[in-house]
This record gives C-alpha cells, structure tokens and sequence, in this order.
C-alpha cells in the first residue's frame, strides 16, 4: 500500500464529499476506488470490509473505517482540526452536527422527483436562512474570530464552509444578509489547502447528475437510503 487512505464510494458527492473535503483541508492526499457495479459492492461485503454494510468506507491506519462520523472525527483528531481541549471539541461537535443537519436536506435532493425537488428546494433555502445561516453569523459576530472555534481553523470551519457552497448551488445570492458569512468564506476558502481542493481538476466532486443517481441506485439495489450511513 502506498502509505495514503483509500475511500471506497461513488464517483460523487454523497456521505464522502465531507471526508474529502477534510482530508483536503489537513493537505493530505488520498485514492479513491469508485464503485460502478453491483459486483464491487458484495465484494467488499463478503470480504468484511463494510463493517455495517454500509459505505462509505476508508482504509486508514490499518483500519477499515465505517460510519461517516467516526471517520471525520479519527481525521480531524489526527490532523489537530478537533480543537486544543475538551470543551472546544465539544463546541466543533455541536456546530458540525448542525451543519450535518442542513447538509442533509441537501443530501437525497438528487434522488427526488422533479415535484419533489422543487419543493425541496425552497425548503433547503428557507431552512439555511432562517435557522442555520443565522446561527453561525451570530457565532462569528459575537466573538468577533476569524473561525468558528477557539480562533484556529477546525473541522467546523471546513464543514460550514462546504455547507455554505453547497446552499449557494441552490441559490446564488444566499448570503446576502449575512456579512460574517460572506466574510468568512472568502477567509477559509482563500486558506493554501482549501484553495487548491476548490481549483478545477482536484478530487472534489461536482453537483450529483443523473449518471450519479442512476449508479447508486443500480449498486445498491435502489436501496441507497438503507444502505448509505
């Protein structure tokens, strides 16, 4: 092995995009083995690498990690991007799950009927600017830091922003009333890590398409809200 972590999912966004985007954030490279076929999956389930039957899944350390939470907390831990002390990861904890909670109303957006997903969409809008946007402005006014969290750059920086970027797809001029937002994505995106994930050609994936829904549907047996933790 190469020494780098190997993640095991779609080629797309999905429950990987945030583990990309902090092992990015940390500046440390990774390969991916995308799964195209329904083969590769019962592959990884009767060798036992899929611990929950689930992806995603990433070899790290030795280890054949399961559950997406998990693996970002290991990675932020190993990269110094949880916080100097207990109370400052108990802050990044509470402010990635809120973040986690908007992100996923974005998550099954692809997977909606053209019904659905216009109503989805105004809900995604609604529910950033009305409850979560306006929480983590008032977080950054009130301390009046560059981050979120003890004044250094953390796993919630790279979660809100990732967030932040995926509202904006939904609607372009989202952060109009929101000054310390708009202010703080231009600070995390311009940090040298996250700059070059964000540049053309890097391992970020690009809005889900049809080919994305159409390969996860197939892999999974169309069960993708079971079987994707």
């Amino acid at each position: 092995m190469s020494g780098k972590p190997k993640l095991y999912y779609f080629d797309g966004r999905g429950k990987m995009e945030s583990i990309r985007w902090l092992l990015a954030a940390a500046g440390v490279e990774f390969e991916e083995e995308f799964l195209e076929t329904r083969d590769q999956y019962e592959k990884l389930l009767q060798g036992g690498s899929l611990l929950f039957q689930q992806v995603p899944m990433v070899e790290i350390d030795g280890m054949k990690m399961v559950q997406t939470r998990a693996i970002l907390s290991y990675i932020a831990a190993k990269y110094n991007l949880y916080g100097k002390d207990l109370k400052e990861r108990a802050l990044i904890d509470m402010y990635v799950g809120g973040t986690d909670d908007l992100m996923g109303f974005i998550l099954m957006f692809p997977f909606l009927s053209a019904e659905d997903k216009e109503k989805q969409h105004a809900f995604i809008v609604q529910k950033a600017t009305s409850r979560y946007f306006p929480a983590y402005e008032k977080i950054l006014k009130d301390h009046g830091q560059d981050f979120l969290v003890g004044n250094s750059f953390s796993w919630a920086d790279v979660h809100l922003l990732e967030a932040i970027l995926m509202v904006e797809e939904k609607k372009s001029d989202v952060l109009s009333g929101f000054p310390q937002l708009q202010a703080f994505k231009a600070r995390i995106s311009s940090i040298p890590t996250i700059k070059k994930f964000l540049e053309p050609g890097s391992q970020r994936k690009p809005v889900p398409d049809d080919k994305y829904v159409e390969t996860v549907r197939r892999v999974l047996c169309m069960y993708y809200d079971l079987k994707a933790n």
